[in-house]
């Protein structure tokens, strides 16, 4: 069964929605989240990335940073700037991307269902990333990023969830400038709420679409403050973390592209030579290639699209992670072919969304790498049966759009 919990959510003042809304803080690099807060003192990016307030030489890791993100949150509550609800609620979020909605419920989750299982990952985590997310969510003593999660779709639930819009007034309707719209209800129906709880009472795991880190981070700052309260009863804040749950048909994964920055000591034959191993190369052309297949590829290199077809020895794994496309590469190209052995750690490896399209592939490689690498987007069948089998995804195995919006929901953690 999975636990859910209304909640006093914080969150915008209405009329300040679409100026605090940001995307969530892992998006950005250094660089690109001090240019993006230059003009938006009210972005909530500024919290999740406080040492947007100090000089570019700044320690990101510093005490003073995450103290500065705290001063910001309770100051912007503070101020008006949010508000808290004062009684329990969960909340809707509908994101419409290109015409297609994607519907969630915004509630709490337990730190139990994490802990034993009941809330199934499919990724590792870093140590460096976690800690850093630790003492963001220690430091603010709230949950400031929710965590993306899916579940096998439920008629009953989307009964009751798009009963609930039709019969009331959006809180929030907002369009960003990447164009997706969102929308937020607020259900602070007892009954209702109550029903709710019910309904995910049956369902039997939730699986993390996205936001490992902020999961894991979330959960450890909940096994701390259970330390430090020896008499805690269950019912406190802290044994909740913020979470959106949408239900598995509503949801789409985008490819999650590769780039390497050299052959690995080869020049362009010998690295043909040696992806002909493994892979049929059957096209070359001047223009992008999108594969459509699985374990076909895209491969951009000196100029040149390539489109790569495992050979069917390698093609047919009926172990299911070995059989995802991302392994597929890792294991028979980025491995053995470029001495890639650990995409985790490398640092001669980066990862491109799809949401930038190819031609970022096309500009990276001009730019900064030596080859690309396009990929057919991983399924969310495949994530939750790996998930399901205790598996493991290879990192950056799946980019979930449109993001979730950070700023619009906070959970506090007392």
């Amino acid at each position: 069964m999975a636990i859910l919990k209304p909640f006093q959510g914080v969150r915008p003042r209405k009329d300040l929605a679409a100026a605090i809304a940001a995307l969530p803080y892992d998006v950005y690099s250094r660089e690109e989240a001090r240019e993006e807060v230059k003009d938006k003192p009210l972005s909530f990016l500024r919290i999740d990335r406080a040492e947007t307030f100090f000089p570019p030489d700044q320690d990101m890791y510093a005490d003073e940073v995450y103290g500065k993100a705290r001063e910001a949150l309770y100051g912007m509550l503070e101020s008006g700037e949010f508000i808290q609800d004062s009684e329990d609620s969960f909340y809707i979020y509908r994101l419409t991307m290109d015409g297609r909605p994607q519907t969630g419920l915004v509630a709490c989750t337990s730190i139990d269902d994490y802990l034993e299982g009941r809330i199934k990952k499919h990724e590792l985590t870093r140590e460096s990333k976690e800690q850093d997310r630790i003492r963001h969510v220690d430091a603010c003593n709230a949950n400031t990023g929710p965590i993306f999660l899916a579940y096998q779709a439920k008629d009953a639930v989307d009964g009751l969830v798009e009963g609930w819009m039709g019969a009331h007034g959006a809180e929030y309707d907002i369009t960003t400038e990447d164009g997706v719209r969102h929308q937020v209800w607020r259900i602070g129906d007892r009954e209702t709420n109550s029903r709710l709880v019910e309904l995910f009472a049956a369902v039997p795991s939730l699986y993390i679409a996205d936001g490992h880190h902020r999961a894991a981070s979330a959960v450890k700052v909940g096994q701390k403050r259970r330390l430090e309260n020896p008499g805690y009863t269950g019912k406190e804040e802290f044994n909740y973390f913020l979470s959106v749950l949408f239900p598995d048909n509503q949801l789409k994964i985008l490819d999650y592209n590769r780039v390497v920055k050299d052959l690995n000591g080869m020049d362009k034959g010998a690295f043909l030579e040696a992806v002909k191993g493994k892979f049929l190369v059957e096209k070359e052309s001047g223009q992008a290639i999108r594969p459509v297949e699985k374990a076909t590829f895209g491969m951009f290199l000196d100029g040149t699209w390539y489109l790569l077809r495992a050979k069917e020895g390698i093609a047919r794994s009926e172990n299911p992670v070995e059989a995802l496309d991302v392994s597929i590469l890792q294991n028979h190209l980025l491995a053995p072919v470029l001495g890639i052995q650990d995409p985790r750690t490398d640092e001669r490896i980066d990862f491109v969304g799809g949401i930038r399209g190819l031609e970022e592939l096309e500009r990276r490689v001009r730019k900064d790498m030596a080859v690309a690498f396009a990929m057919v987007p991983t399924g969310i069948d495949e994530l939750m049966s790996i998930a399901d089998a205790g598996a493991l995804m290879p990192p950056k195995s799946t980019w979930f759009e449109p993001k979730l919006r950070s700023g619009l929901f906070i959970h506090l953690l007392a």
